[in-house]
């Protein structure tokens, strides 16, 4: 910390009073986005990427990310895992045979828009086409782009769910619902829970572990209010598990709603038997379940983070042998079609 109450944080080499570095409408609007955000990158920190190996990258996959994330890389490391979910990859335009756009005809769905009905008794909504950051890994990297993509109107989908009376859970998905306005998801929660068949929301974020700034007084107090309310995040390496994402779910647990925590697993991110038990019995530690380890999706533009499901299997038997049952997650793999989750070995 420097003198005057001025912190080196963030993008490198930013100079941000703790205020604004903890307002996390400041890192919304900071936000390093697209070939200029990669541009600053570089000026910032020197030659850490081949800027013409990835504009063809970026001109597909949009890059972005708020300060707060990108200033937990090592940028002396290529390989770092932080780096890796975040930086936009060449292998990305790779040929991919496994890929597809969406292999879970979400865009598909009847004409409501951003609701999937895949299993009888639970909808997924997702709210928002909005991130805080664009995973490189996301299930959604080809759609949530896509022009007319927008889901501020909830009203067609509330009318499915109303009339649907098998539907007791529905999961707010995105995008990230919590960077939704308070008010907003305010109104959208009550809306559901008003519904007599609805019994549980679950709410999908990544928000936690990438902006955990927004998980403020406002936001706790009215989630409070419409519990039973589940909470899903996605740790992926102990390193996201800082004092501020290790408060933010903190808050959540101390107002009575669980966090469960669903990890992908990434080739040279997690993919080892050390970094996986460090996650999960870091998570344990923050009073988060860990819930699920999912092999990727099969999604075009993420072959290079694809594990083997043989490796899954490894992996999953020597964490069950190093950890007690509190801290082992499911590996699973969500397949198209098929009725729920499937497990790995």
């Amino acid at each position: 910390m420097a003198g005057g109450g001025i912190m080196r944080e963030g993008n490198g080499g930013m100079q941000v009073d703790r205020a604004r570095w903890n307002d996390w409408r400041w890192q919304l609007q900071n936000r390093l986005d697209g070939i200029h955000g990669l541009e600053k990158l570089v000026n910032l920190h020197g030659p850490v990427f081949e800027l013409g190996a990835i504009a063809p990258v970026v001109a597909t996959y949009r890059f972005l990310s708020v300060p707060y994330y990108l200033g937990l890389i090592d940028w002396s490391n290529a390989q770092d895992p932080i780096r890796l979910q975040c930086i936009p990859d060449p292998r990305e335009l790779d040929v991919d045979p496994l890929g597809n756009d969406d292999p879970f005809r979400e865009l598909s769905h009847g004409g409501v828009p951003g609701l999937v009905h895949r299993f009888p008794d639970r909808v997924l909504l997702a709210v928002t086409t909005v991130c805080a950051m664009a995973c490189r890994h996301c299930t959604r990297k080809n759609t949530l782009a896509l022009p007319g993509m927008v889901l501020d109107d909830h009203q067609s989908a509330l009318a499915y769910i109303a009339a649907h009376t098998q539907v007791r859970e529905v999961l707010l998905s995105g995008g990230d619902p919590l960077l939704l306005e308070t008010e907003n998801l305010d109104e959208l929660l009550g809306a559901l829970l008003a519904i007599p068949h609805v019994e549980v929301v679950r709410i999908g974020t990544r928000v936690p572990v990438v902006l955990p700034m927004r998980v403020d007084d406002a936001l706790i107090e009215m989630l409070r209010r419409h519990r039973p309310l589940w909470l899903n995040t996605q740790f992926n390496h102990p390193r996201e598990l800082t004092p501020a994402a290790v408060n933010a779910c903190g808050r959540f647990v101390d107002a009575g709603i669980p966090v469960s925590n669903q990890t992908v697993l990434l080739k040279g991110v997690n993919d080892g038997l050390e970094v996986m038990r460090d996650l999960c019995c870091g998570l344990q530690r923050a009073r988060i379940r860990p819930y699920y380890v999912f092999l990727c999706d099969p999604v075009g533009g993420i072959s290079h983070f694809r594990v083997d499901r043989h490796v899954a299997s490894a992996l999953q038997e020597g964490l069950r042998t190093s950890v007690g049952g509190l801290c082992l997650p499911r590996f699973v793999e969500d397949v198209p079609g098929a009725k729920g989750k499937v497990m790995i070995g």
